[in-house]
Order: structure tokens, then C-alpha cells, then sequence
């Protein structure tokens, strides 16, 4: 934004190159102006920055408070109350009623923060970070999983369940089922714990969130499941 003063100097300057022989549009390019900006300075014509009428446009298919509260409860009832609008508004059609857009449902609803979770499920949870676990020694630290095997047959697995020690990295256990379970799973880890002389709380074992590590209950070691 350029001041009254600045504007009379730039003006002078222009006045002075045209007098000297330059054409007009070769100074104002010089001086990085258009014309126009040039005359509106010499006839003081000032320009305001937004020169479009202000009004409250209103859309005429705009829905009334009514209306939308009948789209809110028609969202929120037993029928409707589990679908997004996705599934409402086809729903709705197929009864011959016609209440509002699939876009309309969405914004009164996303305006009333009820948009978040509509399904029936549980809704989604803050899950924290497993607690960080160290191994100074042998027979402190496992960690688990079961790894699928391929048989001759399409379609039919064996299944690998291998328990390593975190700290000299030696397999301390292992077996091959024909099934996944946390019965096998609890059945191997007692046998190992008996093997390595494994002493009350002495353990942790480590391994991922699957319901075949969650399943151990045992009062000998203590598990801590990674969300993975």
C-alpha cells in the first residue's frame, strides 16, 4: 500500500519521462504500474479493497428449523439410528419419502457432532503403548508367535509355534500343531517354563495383540501384548 506522498513522486517521475520523449506505456512498465492505477492516482479516486454489495443471500430450497429437526430425529431413531446417511437416504426413497439430500443429512448431522460413530459397533478406542520391557540375562524376556506352514495339500496349514529368548536369541521352544490355540500355546509354555527351571513372576513374555497369545493365563510368567 503506496502513500499519498509516494504517489505524487511516482506521478512527478512519470510526468518528467513523458516530457522527455518516453511514451507512456513504456514508463509505466518501467515503473511496474498499469495505466489505470496511474490515472486513478492523478484523479484521487480512491478504491476499496471489496466493492461487492453486502447481503444475506438465502438459498430458496434453504430447509427451515423445522425441517431439520425433522431430518435430525428421522437420523436418530430406532429404524435409522445405526445407518449413515449413505443408507438412510436410500432407505427413505424406497418408502416414498424424500426429506433432505445425502449431503444435507451429513452436514446437519456433522453441525450436531453426531457424525463420529453411527454403526453398531463398538465405537473406536484410545489404546495405549505397551510397556517398554528390557532383558539384562537369560530367561527374563520371550517372545512369541505362531508362523503358518504349508502342507502338500491346498489350503491346509500346520502351524509353527516357536518361543525365542530376547537376550542370547536361543529358540527355547518350539512345536508344530494342526491347529491355532491358546490351549496348545499355554500347554507349550508350561512345559518350557518346566524345562528352564523358570521360577515364579521370573518371565515376561512378549508377543503381538492375536487371540491366541491374549488367551495365556498363567500365573507363572507375565504377558505383555503388543498392538501390532
Amino acid at each position: 500500500m503506496t502513500t499519498l506522498e509516494e504517489r505524487k513522486q511516482v506521478i512527478v517521475i512519470l510526468n518528467e519521462s513523458i516530457t522527455a520523449g518516453v511514451r507512456r506505456v513504456k514508463a509505466c512498465e518501467v515503473l511496474g504500474l498499469s495505466e489505470r492505477t496511474i490515472q486513478r492516482w492523478q484523479t484521487g479516486e480512491t478504491v476499496h479493497c471489496d466493492q461487492r454489495p453486502l447481503r444475506d443471500y438465502q438459498p430458496p430450497h434453504k430447509l427451515t428449523a423445522i425441517e431439520r429437526a425433522e431430518v435430525l430425529a428421522v437420523a436418530n431413531s430406532d429404524e435409522f439410528g445405526h445407518l449413515p446417511p449413505s443408507q438412510i437416504v436410500p432407505r427413505l426413497a424406497d418408502q416414498g419419502c424424500y426429506l433432505a439430500s445425502e449431503s444435507t443429512f451429513y452436514r446437519i448431522l456433522r453441525e450436531q457432532k453426531q457424525l463420529a460413530h453411527r454403526r453398531s459397533e463398538r465405537p473406536a478406542q484410545t489404546r495405549t503403548k505397551p510397556r517398554a520391557v528390557c532383558a539384562t540375562a537369560p530367561n527374563q524376556l520371550y517372545s512369541w508367535d505362531i508362523t503358518y506352514l504349508p502342507s502338500l495339500i491346498r489350503g491346509q496349514f500346520f502351524y509353527l509355534y516357536l518361543f525365542v529368548d530376547i537376550f542370547s536369541r536361543k529358540i527355547v521352544g518350539w512345536q508344530v500343531y494342526e491347529e491355532e490355540n491358546s490351549a496348545l500355546a499355554g500347554e507349550l509354555l508350561r512345559d518350557l517354563c518346566h524345562r528352564e527351571d523358570i521360577q515364579f513372576q521370573q518371565l515376561t513374555l512378549h508377543s503381538d495383540n492375536g487371540s491366541p497369545m491374549k488367551g495365556i493365563v498363567d500365573p507363572i510368567v507375565q504377558t505383555n501384548n503388543a498392538l501390532i
